[in-house]
């Protein structure tokens, strides 16, 4: 018998099985603490959208606060030592460091950039690409509640083999929205981690409060396709990827032509389902499913 009460509690937890498999997305705003009129637009934005202070940032501390105070998730953004030569913040951490410098320039951050449960670096690619120097900076992580996001600034990072025996997560980097500050090229880059997310589960982008990367965010958030879900970075600590189950295409030989057999032509008219009858099926359906049968036991 059509029972709507019943009827109404298998759609919505069907609406939230579904709404728990769409691919999530999550951007991090870098450089926090420099630029308060672009990165105050930042906190106007939904609040899954996160950010990364630098801690001796002139605004860190403000920042930060704010940040926090309107919903979004702080990390905080600590310099580590790149390849390349190029002037570097204060306390910019170095593979050749002691464990005990490591574990002083940490705290400071901690302190300067209040709320934050993340941390990810800011250049990096010789800290992060030293399994020896990570390990230390692991260690010290492993004292604190912080995740840690590699920005991925050099492909063979360490830090994962560098958390193993300590409790530190680490999650990657697959986009930056904005090497380019060309708006073209942002946008292009914005639908490259929408298509990563759809894609492997979930995709982490990282940008920075450019006047160009604001101004795409703004135009490109409010029109996310309806399967991508907004989350910050803590959301994904636990989350598999499903990378690997669609690479790309490497081979250019044309694709087999495909046949049509013809079309199928019923032998008489079918009579239209009853919207009641319709409701009916949908409700038996959905009832049969293990994970309504469990619900419904402690309804």
């Amino acid at each position: 018998m059509f029972q709507p009460r019943k009827l109404s509690i298998a759609l919505c937890a069907l609406f939230f099985t579904l709404s728990a498999q769409a691919a999530k997305l999550s951007i991090v705003i870098d450089d926090f603490g420099y630029r308060p009129v672009e990165e105050n637009k930042v906190l106007q934005m939904p609040a899954a959208i996160s950010v990364a202070v630098l801690p001796n940032a002139p605004h860190a501390r403000e920042m930060a606060t704010k940040a926090h105070q309107g919903g979004h998730e702080v990390l905080i953004h600590l310099p580590m030592a790149p390849l390349s030569k190029q002037p570097l913040e204060k306390d910019t951490l170095t593979p050749e460091m002691s464990s005990e410098e490591i574990a002083r320039i940490i705290r400071d951050a901690t302190g300067k950039v209040p709320f934050a449960v993340g941390l990810n670096n800011h250049m990096g690619s010789k800290m992060t690409s030293s399994l020896s120097g990570m390990q230390k900076v692991m260690q010290v992580l492993n004292q604190y509640n912080y995740y840690f996001l590699d920005s991925m600034t050099i492909g063979n990072s360490q830090s994962i083999p560098a958390s193993q025996g300590t409790h530190v997560k680490v999650l990657k980097r697959r986009v930056f929205l904005d090497d380019s500050q060309n708006e073209a090229s942002i946008r292009e880059q914005f639908t490259r981690a929408v298509k990563l997310a759809q894609r492997d589960g979930y995709a982490i982008a990282i940008g920075h409060p450019h006047p160009t990367t604001v101004r795409v965010l703004q135009q490109m958030l409010p029109s996310l396709p309806g399967d991508i879900t907004l989350v910050r970075p803590s959301q994904l600590l636990n989350e598999p990827l499903r990378q690997g189950k669609t690479p790309p295409t490497t081979d250019k030989s044309p694709a087999p032509k495909f046949r049509a057999p013809g079309v199928c032509k019923a032998k008489k008219q079918i009579p239209p389902v009853p919207p009641i009858r319709l409701f009916e099926i949908l409700s038996e359906s959905i009832s049969h499913s293990p994970f309504i049968k469990t619900l419904m036991t402690l309804i």
